[in-house]
């Protein structure tokens, strides 16, 4: 069995560079934890939308799978490095972090987190 993580980031990719909110919380358990960019940590589905919905279209994200691991045939994860950008010529680099857990015989997401990685280190 090849790592789901790859292709579960690949999935989450293709939604957010097309801004498809409803997609992008359809790659999350229902009872997932999401850290973004906000100091807000946000639970579920609903709020993954809203924070995708008010990110602007146009943004797109470049994604390199650094770690992979696995727990079981339930639960897996990873680390990544992210660089979002967009045609203005914004960018941000973070480090991504996955935990992904087998949910109605699908891969999704059951916590997110990123951290800005500082381009000043």
């Amino acid at each position: 069995m090849s790592h789901p993580m790859p292709e579960v980031l690949q999935h989450w990719k293709a939604a957010f560079d097309g801004h498809r909110p409803d997609e992008m919380a359809d790659l999350f358990t229902a009872d997932a934890l999401f850290q973004g960019f906000g100091p807000a940590v946000l639970t579920g589905r609903d709020a993954v939308r809203g924070y995708y919905e008010a990110v602007p279209s146009g943004r797109r994200a470049g994604v390199t799978v650094l770690h992979t691991y696995t727990i079981g045939d339930q639960v897996a994860g990873g680390f990544a490095d992210v660089t979002f950008g967009d045609a203005d010529g914004w960018e941000a680099r973070v480090h991504l972090s996955l935990v992904l857990r087998r949910d109605d015989g699908r891969w999704r997401i059951r916590q997110y987190h990123v951290s800005r990685v500082d381009s000043a280190q």
